[in-house]
């Protein structure tokens, strides 16, 4: 019987072990943490986002990526997720936005079912199994036993990003890949912002109703002012043109014409204050006229305060550290890898998940495209040891 390893026990490292073992290869997984998926798990604590609900084409275009990654998100998208779950047993729904949860609204039950299916298939788990980063077979662990050896015929790793160290993503793994890595940067990430000490009290407030700009990119999530910055969704999404060195900007009234603005804060004031005018006037809450202060002595004339309402110049002070980030963009690079994912310098070595340079947005982007390339990674070891993945194969 062929002897495939999985080296990491995240998403995509469980997919491509089920699908070898659903061809009959015998499959080990090698995890350093102490139990299977805790970076799964720590996705489940805010629901589980799975996937989006959007049409194939609109789904890889969130997705910067080599045309290896954009195959194996083809192959495995969206509508192939939802039915991955629902094979396990977990019910899904759709939320308004178009992103998809399993009903349970977090990941222990799935990962369970998941499991409890590997199980069955005779994949070997052995937690605790740190990956000395070397290419060479037998493959070396350094254990609470001791050094362990694990010979293998194929091996895949997924051994995830450089962020979230503590639940294994560490990305010591490039030592065995030099020359073969782009280099990781922060994905994902809030960035930080020397406020002034007027802010304090809105720390920790939604600022909702607005429209993020990096350059050409925009966003129109939510995102959260904190005492270190400026995190969540909406900037999360522009974290690698902001890195990139484009100008970030804020509109404050993105449902609004700048003439329409200028109007309404050219109607007579009459005693009072230009704050109370900006309420009134506008209906701007506390926070965003806050904001509006932020970046100087707020401008008299309608004309110059309109166009600050309008693009906000927030000065950013560069992204929280990579550890921190819900992801990382970099790793290996397109042109190491064969198009089923095998490492050019390394045959009978598949790379999957995290670790492949592609970059993908929250929303569900990022758990469907470690599926994905865990599927095809596994699919390229299964053809690469001679097998067929058969009707199992999650097809």
């Amino acid at each position: 019987m062929t002897r495939a390893l999985v080296i990491g026990g995240g998403p995509a490292g469980l997919m491509a072990a089920q699908v070898m073992a659903d061809a009959g290869l015998s499959v080990t997984v090698a995890e350093k943490m102490p139990s299977i998926g805790r970076k799964f798990l720590m996705a489940g604590k805010s629901g589980l986002n799975l996937t989006k609900a959007d049409p194939l084409d609109a789904f890889t275009q969130a997705i910067t990526m080599p045309r290896h990654v954009k195959r194996a998100v083809a192959d495995f998208g969206p509508d192939a997720v939802q039915d991955f779950a629902i094979g396990l047993g977990q019910a899904v729904f759709t939320g308004t936005t178009g992103r998809v949860f399993p009903k349970a609204m977090k990941a222990s039950p799935l990962l369970r079912a998941w499991l409890a299916r590997l199980d069955g298939l005779g994949v070997v788990f052995k937690p605790r199994h740190t990956w000395r980063p070397t290419l060479g077979v037998p493959a070396v662990f350094d254990t609470p036993q001791g050094t362990v050896q694990l010979d293998a015929d194929v091996t895949v790793l997924a051994l995830g990003g450089a962020s979230w160290a503590r639940l294994g993503s560490d990305g010591a793994w490039v030592d065995a890949m030099a020359g073969h890595v782009v280099p990781f940067r922060p994905s994902n990430c809030g960035f930080h912002v020397t406020w002034s000490s007027h802010m304090d009290r809105f720390f920790g407030a939604p600022l909702k109703a607005c429209a993020l700009s990096a350059g050409d990119h925009t966003s129109r999530g939510e995102v959260i002012l904190t005492k270190r910055g400026i995190e969540g969704g909406g900037i999360y999404t522009l974290a690698g043109p902001l890195q990139d060195g484009a100008p970030f900007r804020i509109d404050l009234m993105p449902d609004q014409s700048l003439g329409h603005i200028k109007r309404r804060l050219s109607k007579p004031r009459g005693k009072a204050s230009l704050s109370n005018h900006l309420r009134k006037a506008l209906g701007l809450p506390p926070v965003k006229a806050a904001l509006l202060r932020e970046v100087g002595p707020l401008p008299q004339d309608p004309t110059s305060l309109a166009k600050r309402i309008k693009a906000l110049p927030l000065g950013l002070n560069g992204p929280f550290p990579m550890d921190q980030a819900i992801s990382t963009a970099g790793g290996v690079a397109a042109t190491a890898l064969t198009d089923d994912l095998m490492l050019k310098h390394a045959p009978g070595i598949f790379c999957a998940g995290e670790m492949i340079d592609w970059d993908a947005p929250t929303g569900g982007y990022l758990l469907t495209t470690c599926f994905a390339t865990g599927r095809a990674a596994g699919l390229g070891a299964v053809a690469y040891a001679g097998g067929s993945a058969g009707g199992n194969a999650l097809s």
